[in-house]
């Protein structure tokens, strides 16, 4: 029963976006405050464990740290121009290459960090 009931409830919103005047910038209003929502909770998570871990930052050569901190810069800057990689042929070959490398690179970092 409550299965049907949540089924209903999703039909009936999906018909209110389709049929409503406006349902589409709406539906696209709400998908936008949820995606700044869940973007800001990671940059909060990414905060407090940039603060609890301040002293392991701090104690890392300048070349890691730089490498560290580019690698999650250009994973930002992968995922907000995500479209642009994806308009053209062979973009989202090169899109997944760098992220694989960014991520990489801060494996490596994190690795050495820890090896000591």
């Amino acid at each position: 029963m409550q299965t049907a009931r949540n089924v209903a409830i999703v039909l009936g919103l999906a018909l209110i976006v389709a049929v409503v005047p406006g349902g589409d910038a709406a539906a696209e209003t709400i998908l936008v405050a949820l995606s700044m929502a869940f973007l800001a909770a990671i940059a909060w998570a990414a905060a407090g464990f940039y603060r609890s871990r301040s002293l392991t930052f701090d104690a890392m050569p300048d070349s890691r740290r730089a490498i560290l901190f580019g690698s999650v810069g250009a994973i930002a800057l992968l995922l907000v121009g995500f479209e642009e990689f994806r308009s053209w042929g062979g973009g989202v070959l090169v899109w997944i290459a760098l992220m694989a490398a960014a991520i990489a690179a801060i494996f490596v970092v994190w690795r050495d960090a820890n090896s000591h």
